[in-house]
């Protein structure tokens, strides 16, 4: 397995990954439209940013994550990384991808330097969570959200 930064050739695998969490997607059926191509764009120049893809020795993109480093004063001036958009396959969950996945987000973290990653998921998805927690990840803090 192979975790690298998505190309722009990436984009409709990662679009199908993030479409439907428990089906699979084919990624010729996905529509890129040119919001997706500017978050890409934006995602892609930014340097506190990365889509990574988790790719298979047959070139299959079977997951992803976006790490935002997120620069602060608290963690010793260290920057903290946020992880979203994490998600494995549907037909290839079961078989320590996800595991993999955010092992190597979280060494990627660690080498940039990053003194914390934090993550949120929606309530309703206790399997990810006992997921987060198998990898050591604490609920430490209650999140909220406002829709804009």
């Amino acid at each position: 397995m192979l975790l690298r930064p998505a190309t722009r050739a990436d984009l409709p695998a990662v679009l199908a990954l993030l479409a439907d969490e428990d089906h699979v997607v084919d990624p010729a059926s996905v529509a890129v439209g040119a919001a997706h191509e500017r978050a890409f764009a934006a995602i892609e120049e930014d340097p506190r940013n990365e889509m990574l893809v988790l790719v298979d020795d047959t070139g299959l993109v079977v997951g992803c994550a976006q790490l935002t480093y997120i620069p602060g004063l608290g963690q010793g001036g260290r920057e903290r990384a946020l992880v979203e958009a994490v998600r494995v396959r549907a037909d290839r969950r079961g078989g320590g991808l996800g595991a993999v996945l955010m092992e190597l987000a979280v060494e990627r973290a660690r080498a940039r330097g990053c003194g914390l990653m934090q993550l949120t998921s929606n309530r309703r998805r206790g399997a990810a969570h006992r997921f987060y927690e198998r990898l050591g990840f604490a609920r430490s803090h209650e999140g909220f959200k406002l829709a804009l």
